[in-house]
């Protein structure tokens, strides 16, 4: 993965099993932790590499 990670749309739940939490957790955080959704038609989706700049500024 190329530092900054991908465009690679995620569903909440591949994102709720990278972080360890629950996909219940990531719909209800998404908007606390500063996660840009992408909307799908009606589905929710995050870029990969918002998920890696969020954990960098909170982790990293």
């Amino acid at each position: 993965m190329s530092q900054g990670g991908s465009n690679r749309l995620l569903t909440p739940t591949e994102v709720a099993d990278w972080l360890k939490v629950s996909e219940i957790t990531v719909k209800n955080k998404y908007r606390t932790w500063g996660l840009p959704p992408q909307k799908v038609g009606r589905l929710l989706r995050f870029r990969e590499r918002d998920i890696v700049t969020y954990l960098d500024s909170r982790y990293g």
